[in-house]
Parts: structure tokens; C-alpha cells; sequence
């Protein structure tokens, strides 16, 4: 014990964030927690109890343009949580106003596409040397490649999960891209106008010339739905230099977007980029030439992602199973025995220290000069109710909860260490495994209430889902701080749930604060 918390003071002395490690007096930077481990210190490592509840998050959070860096597609269902079913809606935009399609332009075909995320590593290739590529007739190579998109869920029902996809035609007005979208909005659509089975797998096609390796044809791996070519003909082909078509403005008042949901109530829900998805149509028209008059083949391409008010709409069940039980004042109170966390708009964690803990650790500090060297909220998956094959959520976001409200700022911890490489918010343990447990570091905040008593209570709320990064993993929450720091993460697209051990007297496996401490003697 004493040489696991000696390693924790050497951290701790490299951070050199304020009072990391302090007594009342404080020690020079190259000496901090030195003391610690003179004259007889001793170092302490012990456990409370916490109070554990479910947080009820209404079923809903935002998922619009500005929240959903992916967006998800699917439906799945399971005792605890019951059906978690979510479509995506979307506007479409013209490339550019006044479309000019030629003369006599007839559609050949319109095709939505979906780019899923999907494991690269589990390709299959299927080869034909002897194709044909028809445009010319010329001697090809084709190459399909096939590739399982990523699933959570149930990825094998009677054999594989076929999901029936449909795309209606939205007929309310989404608005403009600074438009806030929750979850649960619904919108009203009208005609069915696009329609595939997709058994979970996407290829890719390559065409190459024989002669030369020429690329004749190359489609990435996408789910491609066919539209209705009379609807997309008579709405868009046959509207060229109509004042509908005149400006993007204009256009999404006039065909106001695209609903993309499937028909089943049970399988996997899958991920893509929204600002990838496309709407191309092919179609020809007339080409003259010295005269002489021959059909044309073209394509145009609609964006049906980015900048286009976008989001996902989820549902959940009617009937709410376990996880959704009446939520009773005690809860928050005294706690319950089994907690449950769902992403995309579900449950969260409630975790509180006992206000006679935290008088207990004060009187601790005062009296008995302790330092604080870590303190962690741990917690463990349920095996009782949550033994399962399915992927277990790896992180969650975490706020504090003071007075009763949500902060929207990171917890002190995230504040000061994000980046330091010393620092990890949520520690996962044994994901593939029943029971999983998750290590929720705390230190600083903690650290602050005790020796500063700023804070009447040691209150956190975690759901599903990580913050989000940009490019150079810089938090994007803490580049947009007016905007709520906490705002900035995957809860509106991370799939995973979990069912926990709350608070559970008797139970090795109850909800609990890991505090360690060093003492003088």
C-alpha cells in the first residue's frame, strides 16, 4: 500500500496543480507528499458507500446538425431497456441554384447513399477478370468487395438481421441550420419514395480497363437506396428553372427533406456521417454534334448531410420496461440497489456522497492533518440483469451537480489535467467480461470540497458517451466554454447500456467512494 501511493505522490508532484496534495501547511513544489512518508507516515486506502440512483433524462437529447458528428439508424430491443428505434431526418440541397439539366432530360434512376462505419479488417472480395464494362463495351476487371457494417445489437435474427429501410418524403418545414432539434421530435411525412433490404453488408465495386488499369468505375462501400424515379423526376427534373429551384432557400421550402428509418423493432443499431450521405441522380439528355443529335448520360448530386438541418429522432418503448420505473423522491435520498445507464437519450447515473461521509473526511482533514491523494467513484455492472454479449459502454461524460443543477462545466479535474497525459476521467475495467467495473477519477473536485468547503455536497451525474475532440484532440468543449462546456460529447449517438449495482448494503460490488489518503503519525 505504502509503495502504491508513494508512485501516486510522484504523479501527483509532476502535475503540480495547486493543492494536489496537501496538508494545512504547504510544501515546497519539489518536496510535495515527501512528508508523507517521514517520520512513521502512513498511507491509507478505504471505501463509503454511495447513494446511487437513476437519472431520468426524458428519453431525449439534442441531436441536431451542431450534437451529432455521427447519426444512427436501426432498432433494438431487450428485456431491461425495451425498444430503442432511431430514424434520421434530413434536408436536401441542390448543388447550386437553377439547376440546368439540358435539353430533354429524362431521369434514369435516383439513389440515396449511406456511408455506415464498418469493420475494414472482415472484407471478402469477389473478383471477375472477364467483365465488361457496358459504356463502350470495354474488356474490365471488377472487383466487389464486401464489408459487415458495425452493429450494436442483435446482428444475427433467423440466420442475419434484415432490416426493411424505407425513405419517406418529410412535409413540415425543418427550419434553418441554427435550428435546436431534440430526440424525440417528430415530424410529418407523406409518400414512401425510396425502399431497400439490407442484410447488414456493404461492397464496394472497382472497375479497372484491362489495358492500361484505367479506373472506369469506383463506388465506395455505402448502402445505395433506389428512389422513386417519377416522384424525384417530376419534383426536381421536370422543375428546372422554376422559381422552386431557384436558390437553396426556396428549395427547402418546396421538397423539404427526407425521413430514413426501417420497419422492424428488433436488430442492431448502426452508425454513419451525416455529412456524407448524398442523393445522386443519373439521367440523359440530348447532345447535339455537327448536327446530329445523341443521348447524353449525366449525374447530379444532391447533399443530403451537411449544411442541411439534420437529426436523429429515437424512440422509445410506450411500455417502459425495468430501466424507466417510476424515479421516487427517496431515490436520491437513500439510493436503490440496481441503476441504469442507456445512451442516445436514456437513463443516467446519479452518484452522491452521504453528507455524514463527507463530515466524517472533513473532520479527517482538520483534526487529523490527512492529505488527499485520489478519490474515484467506482461502480459495477449488475450480473444479475446485465450478462450479455453486448458491447458494455467504455466511457461516460460526468458533471457535477451543485444545488440541485446541472453545470455545464467540465469537472475541476478535466479543467486542470486534460491533456497532461496524467489524467484519465473514466477508467474501464473488464468489458468483455460480467461483472465490468469503471473507475470515475474525481480527486481535484473532491479535493476541493473537502479542503475548501466551497460545496455543501459531492454530487455527479454520468451518462453514456465520451466529450469530443477536434482534430488535434483538443476538447471542443473547452473551446466553446459560453456554449456549456458539457455539451460536447457522443451521448446522442452512443448506442451502449449498461444495468449497475446502486445502493446495495452487503454487496462487495455496491456503488462506492475509493478515497486515498496520507497521514502523519
Amino acid at each position: 500500500m505504502i509503495r502504491n501511493i508513494q508512485e501516486f505522490f510522484k504523479i501527483a508532484a509532476t502535475m503540480v496543480i495547486g493543492s494536489m496534495i496537501l496538508f494545512n501547511c504547504e510544501p515546497d513544489a519539489d518536496r510535495l507528499g515527501s512528508q508523507f512518508f517521514q517520520d512513521g507516515a502512513q498511507g491509507v486506502e478505504t471505501s463509503y458507500p454511495l447513494i446511487a440512483y437513476t437519472v431520468d433524462n426524458n428519453d431525449s437529447v439534442r441531436t441536431d446538425a451542431s450534437r451529432l458528428q455521427a447519426a444512427t439508424l436501426g432498432a433494438f430491443k431487450e428485456p431491461q431497456f425495451g425498444l430503442q428505434k432511431s430514424a434520421f431526418v434530413t434536408q436536401v440541397r441542390l448543388n447550386g441554384g437553377n439547376p440546368n439539366f439540358g435539353t430533354n432530360a429524362v431521369l434514369d434512376s435516383a439513389v440515396l447513399v449511406i456511408k455506415p462505419q464498418y469493420s475494414a479488417d472482415s472484407v471478402t472480395t469477389v473478383t471477375n477478370e472477364d467483365y465488361i464494362y457496358p459504356k463502350g463495351a470495354v474488356p474490365a476487371k471488377m472487383e466487389i468487395k464486401s464489408y459487415p457494417v458495425s452493429k450494436y445489437g442483435k446482428a444475427k435474427i433467423l440466420g442475419k438481421t434484415i432490416f426493411n429501410i424505407k425513405v419517406e418524403e418529410v412535409t413540415d418545414f425543418l427550419g434553418s441550420s441554427a435550428t435546436q432539434v431534440r430526440s424525440n421530435k417528430l415530424v410529418n411525412t407523406g409518400a414512401v419514395i425510396g425502399a431497400t433490404s439490407f442484410d447488414g453488408t456493404i461492397k464496394s465495386v472497382k472497375v479497372l480497363k484491362d489495358t492500361d488499369n484505367t479506373v472506369l468505375l469506383e463506388r465506395a462501400a455505402a448502402i445505395r437506396i433506389p428512389l422513386d424515379s417519377t416522384f424525384i423526376a417530376n419534383k426536381i427534373i421536370s422543375k428546372a428553372s422554376s422559381p422552386e429551384l431557384a436558390d437553396a432557400a426556396s428549395f427547402i421550402r418546396y421538397f423539404k427533406g427526407i425521413k430514413i428509418s426501417v420497419q422492424e423493432d428488433d436488430g442492431y443499431i448502426l452508425s454513419f456521417d451525416p455529412s456524407t450521405v448524398e442523393l445522386n441522380l443519373y439521367y440523359t439528355n440530348d447532345k447535339v454534334v455537327n448536327g446530329e443529335t445523341t443521348r447524353e448520360q449525366n449525374a447530379y448530386a444532391m447533399n443530403a448531410g451537411s449544411p442541411n438541418v439534420h437529426f436523429s429522432q429515437i424512440e422509445t418503448d410506450l411500455d417502459k420496461l425495468a430501466a424507466y420505473r417510476p424515479l421516487m423522491p427517496s431515490d436520491s435520498i437513500l439510493g436503490v440497489s440496481k441503476i441504469y445507464a442507456q445512451g442516445m437519450g436514456g437513463p443516467g447515473l446519479g452518484l452522491k456522497v452521504p453528507e455524514g461521509t463527507l463530515d466524517a473526511i472533513s473532520a479527517l482533514y482538520e483534526n487529523n492533518k490527512i492529505g488527499i491523494v485520489s478519490a474515484k467513484l467506482r461502480i459495477y455492472t449488475d450480473v444479475n440483469s446485465w450478462s450479455n454479449d453486448y458491447l458494455k459502454p467504455s466511457s461516460f461524460v460526468v458533471r457535477e451537480k451543485v444545488n440541485k443543477v446541472d453545470l455545464g462545466s467540465f469537472l475541476e479535474d478535466m479543467n486542470a489535467l486534460y491533456g497532461s497525459g496524467l489524467y484519465t476521467l473514466v477508467k474501464a475495467y473488464d468489458l468483455e467480461k460480467n461483472p465490468a467495473y469503471y473507475d470515475i477519477s474525481i480527486t481535484q473536485t473532491f479535493k476541493n470540497i473537502i479542503e475548501k468547503r466551497e460545496k455543501k455536497s459531492a454530487h455527479f451525474v454520468l451518462n453514456v458517451g465520451t466529450y469530443t475532440s477536434d482534430v488535434n484532440g483538443a476538447l471542443l468543449g473547452a473551446q466553446f466554454p459560453n456554449e456549456g462546456s458539457q455539451n460536447f460529447n457522443t451521448r446522442a449517438f452512443t448506442p451502449n447500456r449498461a444495468v449497475f449495482v446502486g445502493t446495495d448494503p452487503g454487496n462487495e460490488k455496491s456503488a462506492k467512494l475509493i478515497l486515498t489518503y496520507g497521514q502523519k503519525q
